[in-house]
């Protein structure tokens, strides 16, 4: 059975420029080579987007603008099978960031949200039907999208449908009060964030004590580790943690959302957590291996 999966948050326009040199070697106020392209972005949408390359069926609730960004947004969901609704918003402009990657295939952002603020309960579906629910911090740490996004929370959670979390950045937290982001914790059923976000988040920097303060509010936590692979914790089990799969890296974007989407996919519907660390794995060794962060059209894997 196709497992069916709401992912609610960002969806944004990657402009991605690649440079051959190191950041401190930009010749600001001057020009410095580089490989520019655009792409499909946004935690919420990326997520939604490599979950349609795994046996899960995505939906998107989200915003664009109506402009020529929201247009190419929403084709590419179409091409790649992601169903929306309403997406498009008249007299607004699509969200973009600017990724910059450097040699190494570390990437830093730029975010402009856009369209993306104001998400609010009218912009959810029938939720009946649905297996899982993903949600994007970014969109509940945007003040013109917290009171909405609170309400579809509290929809979700009466329906008895697990809320996956992935909390957002660090920078993007730090502009709230961290104990607004802790008050969410405890409505979400599986938390998966990286590793500087669970430091943030417990003041743990050894991973086992993190894990375990994290799972004082959720039932779930995984912690992506990058090139380390990921550790992971269901509460009354024991940790389990897994390397990364080889891979050429090209370009980190979107892989802890590619993560996502194939651990999603598989602890849905089969509840094994280490197998679903190893599903996650497979998918974001995937996503590193090409520019932007959303799998092209017709890739399978």
């Amino acid at each position: 059975m196709t497992t069916k999966v709401l992912c609610i948050g960002d969806v944004m326009l990657d402009v991605v420029t690649k440079i051959a040199v190191l950041p401190s070697e930009i010749n600001y106020g001057s020009d410095t080579a580089s490989e520019i392209s655009t792409h499909g972005g946004g935690a919420a949408a990326n997520v939604a987007s490599w979950l349609t390359r795994t046996n899960a069926q995505a939906t998107i609730v989200g915003h664009v603008g109506d402009d020529a960004a929201g247009a190419a947004l929403i084709s590419e969901f179409d091409a790649l099978g992601v169903h929306h609704e309403n997406l498009m918003v008249s007299g607004a402009r699509s969200g973009v960031v600017v990724v910059l990657v450097d040699p190494t295939g570390e990437r830093t952002m730029f975010p402009d949200n856009g369209a993306n603020s104001g998400l609010h309960i009218g912009d959810l579906p029938d939720i009946s039907g649905f297996d899982a629910v993903y949600i994007s911090g970014y969109s509940p740490l945007d003040p013109q999208s917290l009171a909405g996004i609170k309400e579809m929370i509290t929809k979700i959670r009466t329906a008895s449908i697990p809320i996956y979390f992935d909390p957002a950045s660090v920078g993007a937290m730090k502009e709230v009060d961290i104990n607004e982001v802790k008050s969410w914790l405890p409505s979400m059923s599986v938390l998966l964030l990286n590793e500087e976000e669970a430091i943030y988040l417990t003041g743990e920097s050894d991973l086992e004590r993190a894990l375990d303060a994290l799972l004082v509010s959720c039932e779930t936590v995984v912690i992506k580790r990058g090139s380390h692979g990921s550790i992971g914790k269901s509460r009354g089990s024991d940790s389990v943690s897994l390397a990364a799969h080889d891979a050429t890296v090209i370009d980190t974007t979107g892989a802890g959302d590619s993560f996502a989407a194939g651990f999603i996919s598989h602890f849905s519907s089969h509840g094994d957590l280490t197998r679903s660390l190893m599903a996650g794995a497979e998918i974001a060794a995937q996503c590193v291996a090409i520019i932007g962060a959303r799998p092209r059209v017709g890739t399978k894997i």
